[in-house]
């Protein structure tokens, strides 16, 4: 346990003590969430970030060890484990260190050296090995020829004696180690067409070389998707000159001419046939999962930015799914988010019922007082879009509209989730309240979505989906625990995604809550079956009542904590059922100007200290009010509007590793290439760009034809 305390905190530049913390507290059973918001002294305030790294790598490290032991047994088995070799095992730090030194004593298959074997050509092998000076191998050779054992020459015992040779060769951790490293330092990644006059999005790489080393993760992706979809070829090159020297430096003595030509020849062998497809593979397979954990965070982060973008809270939403040939679906949705009304219209083609459009479109929104319409980005969205800014003209009230991005809606509207949800609405109805619902409450909407479903990145069905989905589960989590929810009003799917609370104990409590009425306290959730003293340690800080009896129940103050709370609350004659007022407030900081004193005298840590005064000063905060607000619009630009120089303002829609798709208002998301992003150098867009950020930009080119705008954001003034 120690090497991997070591380990991990040398990795994440965090102290040995915090990573024992860590370990401790996740090992107890502690949620990831609950450690990083309540656990601070323990941990000395290790971010949730962190906190997932360490116990991404720690279970890593577990199964190493686990692997190594497990090695260590069966070579000792066989009666072969060596303390130079038991060294060496337990010092490997990869997996693929650990395959290298146990390769020769994994038990396979019958291979060409094992059939050599058998016929007994071991003790000439060894023969052309030691390459002793006065040894006429060829002469030597004769020896073993047995017609009965299909040796008929001494020639073919030689060729035997060399796929000895050539296995034990490909075995040797050393060498493998060496040329590995070689090979990913030197050697090109090389790409070819299959067909040089196919047409495909891959006609970049029908001709392509890159270095190993600096072939970018996107790029390893596309190739890999190019190659799955049979339309490239891929291959590592090396010089096979260079590695052949090598090994012949450090296997060949020359003290005897006959066995050094026999040795360059098993060499050339050993590396072509068994060495090189292995290390390719591993190699392709290193450069796979980098690329893959590089655009799992990159999904991550953008996934939380779309998760923590403001509600538009206070609105009457009109939400509207977009169709062709089926229509456009209609949902109205009140401030609450409940359904007052749904309808199908037609607009679009082939159908291009536009003034009936209208007509229903205004009697919605005389008679339920609509204030905003969503409308999805999908298909026919640039038709609905026209007509609604015609409606907007001819309304007698306000109303503004934005684009939402639909992405993982029909997932939804689909599921089993749905369908309990809305019963009797059809796919197209429930896809309308989602759009409408997602722009009142974003987190609250697309946690009922799997989050590999909402859209946020490239080639993510080429991932380990495993991994994804565990990493964009993880991002759901701490979103949903930052923000806080609402016990009163929460949903299954939300409640789930709550630190400490299972799939099974979030329907409890909506039953419980159905059957009982509203929660007056947080402690009432221990009458909820099945949710005992640990699952309420670690949900309770993260749920809110509002109204109920406490007015601590509605800020993000743990229980455990209360007695603290309470004793500050009375030094500063701060009362959270009327509210914050300047002496209050002007009493809390005069108090809380010696935050360790103050601790010491309330007996929590200071961290703790700090974290009740935040949430004392702006009870039943919510962490998104401080996130750029989504641009609402009243008017609609067309591509063929755009004009090279043209300043707009548009909204990060997603971000990539090369740059950032911006949507600025005529349905075709514009490209900032990351050499446009800002003045400075970046290494990567997400240094200074969010999902959902507001940025000014100005257009480059547009290409109509191809959809294509380029966008840059440079001298603009954006920070």
């Amino acid at each position: 346990m120690t090497s991997i305390i070591n380990t991990l905190s040398k990795e994440l530049g965090i102290k040995p003590t915090q990573t024992e913390a860590a370990i401790k507290l996740i090992d107890e059973g502690n949620t990831i969430p609950f450690i990083a918001r309540y656990r601070k002294e323990v941990t000395g305030s290790l971010d949730d970030e962190i906190l997932r790294n360490l116990y991404e790598r720690l279970v890593y490290l577990r199964n190493l060890e686990e692997k190594k032991e497990t090695i260590l047994k069966s070579i000792e088995e066989q009666g072969k484990l060596t303390d130079e070799l038991r060294s060496d095992i337990e010092k490997a730090e990869t997996m693929v260190a650990l395959d290298d030194l146990y390769l020769p004593y994994r038990p396979k298959k019958r291979t060409r050296a094992t059939i050599a074997k058998e016929k007994g050509l071991e003790p000439l092998s060894n023969m052309i090995l030691l390459q002793q000076p006065q040894t006429d191998i060829y002469k030597e050779a004769k020896a073993y020829v047995d017609t009965e054992k299909e040796v008929d020459s001494a020639a073919t015992a030689i060729r035997y004696a060399m796929d000895i040779l050539a296995e034990l060769i490909s075995e040797s951790a050393e060498l493998r180690t060496w040329i590995r490293k070689y090979i990913f330092d030197n050697g090109d990644v090389i790409c070819s067409a299959k067909d040089p006059e196919a047409e495909s999005v891959y006609e970049m790489y029908y001709e392509y070389a890159e270095a190993v080393k600096k072939i970018p993760g996107h790029r390893i992706l596309a190739i890999n998707r190019g190659e799955k979809e049979k339309f490239i070829t891929v291959k590592i090159q090396a010089d096979e000159d260079r590695i052949h020297g090598y090994l012949e430096k450090k296997i060949i003595r020359d003290t005897n001419k006959d066995c050094t030509e026999i040795l360059k020849e098993i060499i050339k062998d050993s590396y072509k046939r068994l060495i090189f497809p292995s290390i390719e593979r591993d190699i392709r397979n290193e450069l796979t999962e980098k690329a893959e954990d590089g655009a799992i965070s990159v999904f991550g982060k953008n996934l939380s930015q779309l998760l923590m973008q403001p509600p538009i809270a206070n609105q009457i939403v009109l939400g509207w799914d977009p169709g062709f040939r089926t229509g456009c679906k209609i949902a109205v949705v009140d401030a609450t988010g409940k359904v007052l009304d749904t309808t199908v219209v037609y607009p679009t083609a082939p159908h291009n019922k536009i003034d009936e459009t209208k007509k229903k479109i205004h009697e919605l929104i005389d008679k339920h007082g609509v204030t905003l319409i969503s409308l999805g980005n999908g298909t026919a969205s640039r038709e609905s879009e026209q007509v609604i800014v015609e409606i907007i003209k001819e309304c007698k009230t306000k109303v503004s509209y934005l684009i939402t991005n639909e992405a993982g809606a029909s997932v939804y509207s689909a599921s089993k989730l749905a369908t309990e949800e809305f019963p009797n609405f059809d796919v197209g109805q429930r896809s309308a309240t989602s759009m409408a619902r997602r722009v009142q409450d974003p987190l609250a909407e697309l946690v009922k979505i799997d989050p590999k479903s909402i859209g946020v990145g490239q080639y993510q069905h080429d991932m380990n989906q495993k991994k994804l989905s565990e990493s964009l589960c993880g991002v759901v989590e701490d979103c949903v625990n930052k923000v806080g929810v609402d016990l009163n009003t929460a949903s299954v799917s939300l409640l789930e995604y709550v630190s400490g609370i299972s799939k099974a104990i979030a329907k409890n409590i909506v039953t419980y809550r159905d059957e009982n009425g509203l929660f007056n306290t947080r402690q009432e959730l221990l009458k909820v079956p099945k949710l005992g003293p640990k699952a309420f340690e670690q949900c309770a800080g993260f749920l809110r009542i509002r109204d109920g009896k406490n007015p601590l129940d509605n800020t993000g103050v743990h229980p455990e904590s209360y007695k603290a709370a309470n004793a500050l609350l009375k030094k500063t004659g701060l009362d959270l059922t009327t509210g914050i007022n300047s002496d209050s407030r002007a009493a809390l900081k005069l108090l809380t100007k010696d935050t360790k004193k103050l601790a010491a005298e309330l007996e929590i840590g200071e961290p703790t200290l700090k974290d009740i005064i935040k949430e004392l000063e702006k009870p039943g905060r919510d962490p998104r009010d401080e996130m750029p607000t989504p641009i609402l619009k009243s008017d609609v630009l067309e591509m063929s509007d755009l004009k090279p120089g043209m300043i707009l303002k548009g909204t990060v829609r997603n971000i990539i590793d090369f740059g950032a798709f911006i949507d600025i208002g005529v349905h075709q998301d514009g490209l900032v290439h990351i050499s446009q992003i800002s003045d400075k150098y970046i290494k990567h867009p997400l240094d200074v760009l969010n999902v959902g950020d507001i940025v000014d930009v100005a257009v480059m080119s547009v290409d109509e034809k191809k959809g294509r705008i380029a966008l840059t954001m440079k001298n603009l003034g954006n920070k």
